[in-house]
């Protein structure tokens, strides 16, 4: 049986076609650069999950876990490490030199 004739043929072309636009990560990363200061205002009012973070800045979740780790390899935030109930760990912002 051929892949055309499976009937299969382009299903999983039309499930990327309808899903909504993904940008590429590359382009998320560089954005970084551009986040930092809105992540570290809504840390302004204490410490928040990845999600609340996402919430006050109104970007994905998913987006939002490239520019937080990025912030925390930089020394910009750091973890509380206990996590909550629901298993995230809390990010606050890190007193810098110069802040």
């Amino acid at each position: 049986m051929t892949p055309a004739s499976n009937g299969n043929h382009g299903k999983g072309a039309a499930t990327v076609a309808a899903s909504p636009a993904v940008r590429d990560v590359r382009e998320i990363v560089r954005d970084e650069q551009f986040m930092r200061a809105r992540i570290l205002t809504a840390l302004e009012v204490g410490p928040l999950t990845v999600p609340d973070i996402a919430q006050a800045i109104g970007k994905p979740t998913h987006e939002v876990v490239f520019w937080v780790m990025g912030l925390r390899k930089y020394g910009y935030i750091a973890e509380i490490k206990e996590a909550t109930e629901e298993g995230y760990f809390l990010y606050q912002a890190v007193p810098r030199e110069g802040s």
